[in-house]
């Protein structure tokens, strides 16, 4: 038997007049994730425990069967772990995007929490004059994919506030902006991480080019590493992660899953749909399981974009869901699989939601129940006699049929 997870991160939406009173889910063309619905089980998880925020930190543990509450420490160790970075005892890692701000004397505010998408080669040189310029016995930078970088502090954390930029988009920020300006150390980190950033090479051809320039650092969940038992501690099996982020990379390395590097993904829309549904069926000739997320739902909520959001919930379909679902049905391969989402990004928001998410599980070896639904929001919610899996970490024992912990 083989075990699957397929993640369209974020791809829950609420009614949108644009859309006719239709979310994205229900205006795009899902026929593969639709025939799932009506020969499996269609329910409710919940990704998000109570007392916590719906980031894909949180949600995607609680996926993976880690309850948040005994495992959950931060989301930077998660990132610093996918890149093979330790934490001494004394250090603290912080996910440190590069942003784009609208500077205005002393007030701040938050234009592009992704630097208008900045490619990763950009960010990579950005990242590299960041660490040769400010970086010292205290601050250490690394760089990730595209924004998504690593800031490690070492020494006694200060009482230091930090958010998600992506829950401030066009909001002023300056408040907590401050909020590193009350410590010597990270006052001069931030100025001085700005005065190099803003003449940088990189910078001036993206400005040159009618693109917003990675003008700023915003460091932000922050963390010590967790201790997490593997998949072979837990339940005896193999199993490899797909995915383009780093988030998802260092949840794989701490449940001991293989990682696989996909050439061209790059967790926005034009991310290598092909590479990963491959790696996936390749991944399950040796492995017992596989998850598989996909980051473009996600960041096209985050944009606003109704257009790009009905875009990647229909290539996640086609090119994820129908062609590893097809290629697993050829190979006569009996499969039991999860197709869900970690949380909502709603457009008319452009941030995390709290929302039970949409949940199928299908089992090759089941016949047709003769289901109606549709894979959607409305129809999760409508669905008689409705189950809502209240312990999102449980979803993991649901799909390996094993009794809940």
């Amino acid at each position: 038997m083989k075990y699957l997870i397929l993640v369209g991160d974020g791809m829950g939406d609420y009614p949108l007049a644009e859309l006719d009173g239709k979310t994205p889910l229900e205006a795009a063309n899902t026929p593969a994730m639709d025939r799932l619905c009506k020969k499996g089980e269609f329910f409710l998880t919940k990704t998000v425990p109570d007392g916590y925020l719906p980031g894909s930190d949180v949600a995607n543990l609680s996926l993976m069967g880690y309850d948040p509450a005994k495992y959950y420490t931060g989301r930077a160790p998660l990132e610093a772990a996918s890149m093979g970075i330790s934490l001494a005892a004394d250090e603290t890692a912080f996910r440190c995007n590069l942003v784009n701000l609208d500077i205005t004397g002393n007030n701040r505010k938050m234009i592009d929490f992704s630097a208008g998408h900045i490619t990763s080669e950009e960010a990579s040189q950005l990242i590299g004059s960041l660490q040769e310029g400010s970086g010292n016995d205290i601050f250490r930078f690394y760089a990730g994919v595209s924004y998504r970088h690593l800031l490690i502090y070492k020494g006694t954390l200060p009482n230091l506030t930090t958010v998600p930029p992506h829950d401030y988009i066009e909001q002023d920020i300056t408040h907590f902006y401050e909020k590193y300006l009350n410590h010597e150390n990270w006052a001069a980190l931030m100025e001085k991480s700005q005065t190099i950033l803003k003449d940088h090479p990189v910078n001036t051809a993206r400005i040159s080019k009618g693109l917003l320039p990675a003008n700023s650092i915003w460091p932000w969940g922050e963390g010590k590493m967790p201790d997490m038992p593997t998949f072979a501690e837990r339940f005896k099996i193999t199993g490899t992660m797909i995915s383009a982020v780093d988030l998802l990379k260092g949840i794989g390395v701490n449940a001991g899953l293989s990682i696989v590097n996909v050439p061209g993904a790059t967790g926005f829309i034009d991310t290598n749909y092909l590479g990963k549904a491959e790696a996936a069926i390749k991944a399950l000739e040796n492995q017992d399981f596989v998850f598989v997320h996909l980051e473009a739902p996600d960041e096209s909520g985050h944009q606003g974009s109704i257009q790009n959001k009905i875009m990647a919930i229909e290539d996640f379909d086609k090119k994820i869901v129908h062609y590893i679902t097809e290629e697993l049905h050829n190979r006569r391969l009996d499969f039991r699989v999860v197709v869900t989402m970690d949380h909502f990004t709603p457009i008319s928001l452009r941030t995390h939601t709290i929302d039970p998410v949409p949940t199928l599980l299908f089992d090759s070896r089941e016949s047709d129940n003769g289901s109606k639904c549709s894979f959607s929001e409305k129809s999760a919610q409508d669905t008689k006699n409705i189950l809502m899996l209240e312990d999102g970490h449980e979803l993991i024992n649901k799909l390996f049929q094993q009794p809940c912990s």
